[in-house]
């Protein structure tokens, strides 16, 4: 026997070296799943609730009460205003999948949105401005520094 005959690797046709490189395959796709699913949390729910109650939680104690009493008095019609906005944008949608296209139909679908959407803003707004008015300095202060994008740390 040669010395490089002795020191050569094991040939990667054996069923042992196939055995243990479909192991090390199979590890690496489990690890790489595994860190996507830990990675990745899931997306808290895009609903006008949610959104107050992140509010809500970012006041102090008695400003956020105030503000999920104001909503709970006002939910029906903030809920009603939503989704008549929401229908108003698939009517545009119905509108861009209709053959043959007619500009003057996207044009009136596109104003109704518009004027849901400000019907949605009002209805939404004047709830916050009620609740608003009836918090103290500093809630009124957490509101005006609060975004939907950030989660404030520091409650109060």
């Amino acid at each position: 026997m040669s010395i490089t005959h002795a020191l050569s690797l094991p040939s990667l046709t054996t069923p042992r070296a196939l055995l243990f490189g479909s192991l090390a395959l199979n590890l690496f796709f489990v690890g790489v799943t595994a860190a996507l699913l830990v990675r990745s949390p899931a997306t808290p729910p895009r609903n006008v609730a949610t959104r107050i109650e992140r509010l809500a939680e970012s006041l102090p104690k008695a400003d956020g009460d105030t503000l999920r009493v104001s909503f709970t008095a006002q939910r029906n019609a903030v809920e009603t205003a939503r989704a008549g906005y929401d229908n108003a944008r698939e009517d545009i949608r119905a509108v861009l999948r209709r053959e043959p296209f007619d500009a003057t139909a996207m044009q009136e679908a596109m104003s109704k949105a518009r004027a849901a959407r400000q019907n949605y803003d009002q209805v939404l707004q004047a709830m916050l401005a009620k609740a608003a008015a009836e918090m103290s300095p500093a809630g009124r202060k957490a509101m005006a520094e609060w975004s939907p994008g950030s989660r404030q740390r520091d409650k109060r």
